[in-house]
């Protein structure tokens, strides 16, 4: 009798796809964890740069899953395992090595605090169900995603690099910081995601001018152009909530309207 060889497989043959997404996934938690180096080497800039290209890993890896049928549980999770990483531990550690740790212990709550909340976001965010007839809340977080928190703990990191405005004690602006997006990544805030926004062909070749302008000012002046990127998001917070309120008022109107019309017909 033959005995049957057992292959040693990797990957199993039938979710091949799920390599490239996944891969993306963990050279950002890579990245991550890089950033923290830099930022013991008192390297900030780099340490920025490194958390900006594990967010833009974090938004591919899942567009990228979705555009080669490569999705997958483990996928998803390793996903909300590194943005704990790359967002939550990685930013709070670069900001207690730059001016947290001025304030003492309180530096280290600050730090404890804004990963506990980064954790609860991602757990939270994991188990969110949309409903069919709400549909159009696939566009609007639950309170600010993890790789925007990240931007926005560093946005004093970010000021002090573009020598926009200088200020003598960084530490009480980095506290505030990192506490009001704590809150905000679990506050129920609605926030833009930006994930399904469907772009017309005639102003397909303004968005990619657009995008080529804004990399251009990423290259030549990259933290003038973080910086007012974070206040933009900022700006952008309030106007989404009143978006999003408006739309939901319109979905319960229409689900009101329906219930009645079904009640007349029985």
């Amino acid at each position: 009798m033959l005995e049957s060889k057992k292959e040693f497989k990797l990957i199993p043959k039938k979710t091949p796809r799920s390599l490239l997404p996944n891969t993306l996934t963990i050279f950002g938690v890579c990245l991550g964890l890089s950033s923290i180096k830099f930022a013991l080497d008192t390297n900030y800039g780099m340490a920025i740069i490194a958390i900006g290209f594990a967010a833009i890993l974090d938004t591919l890896d899942g567009r990228v899953a979705r555009l080669i049928k490569g999705t997958s549980k483990v996928g998803k999770e390793l996903d909300s395992l590194t943005d704990v990483i790359s967002f939550g531990v990685a930013p709070s550690f670069i900001m207690y090595f730059w001016a947290l740790n001025e304030v003492g212990k309180f530096g280290w709550m600050f730090v404890l605090i804004y990963t506990v909340c980064c954790a609860l976001r991602l757990a939270r965010f994991n188990l969110t169900v949309i409903e069919e007839n709400e549909t159009w809340k696939v566009n609007f977080f639950e309170g600010v995603p993890s790789p925007a928190a990240a931007g926005l703990v560093l946005l004093p990191l970010i000021l002090n690099l573009s020598g926009i405005i200088k200020f003598e004690n960084y530490a009480v602006l980095s506290s505030i910081a990192i506490l009001l997006t704590s809150i905000l990544m679990v506050s129920k805030i609605p926030t833009y995601s930006l994930k399904r926004i469907l772009i017309p062909r005639n102003f397909a070749i303004f968005l990619l001018l657009g995008i080529g302008i804004y990399i251009s000012l990423l290259i030549f002046y990259t933290f003038e152009t973080l910086f007012f990127t974070g206040i933009i998001y900022l700006l952008l917070i309030p106007i989404s909530f009143f978006h999003y309120r408006n739309k939901n008022k319109k979905t319960s109107i229409t689900s009101k309207e329906e219930q009645e019309e079904d009640e007349d017909v029985l």
